[in-house]
């Protein structure tokens, strides 16, 4: 047995893995301009005020700063 098959049996040849992209971070992902205007894509905290985005979740925003949670409908 060669020494690629042996490393191979064992396992310490495996395949490497691609990190997958998420989505935008950043500012990018809060803002949406069109033209002249600019539109937020999230709701801001009614506790906080509106220098904090609350984080969209699948049934829900929550705010990370205070933990304020408000639940959205969700279509089926």
């Amino acid at each position: 047995m060669s020494k690629k098959e042996e490393q191979e049996k064992k396992g310490a040849a495996k395949p490497e893995k691609k990190a997958e992209k998420k989505g935008e971070k950043g500012v990018n992902a809060l803002y949406k301009i069109e033209g002249d205007n600019v539109t937020r894509l999230r709701p801001t905290c009614e506790r906080c005020g509106p220098g904090y985005f609350m984080a969209k979740h699948k049934d829900r925003y929550t705010c990370g700063h205070c933990g304020f949670t408000r639940y959205r409908q969700v279509e089926k």
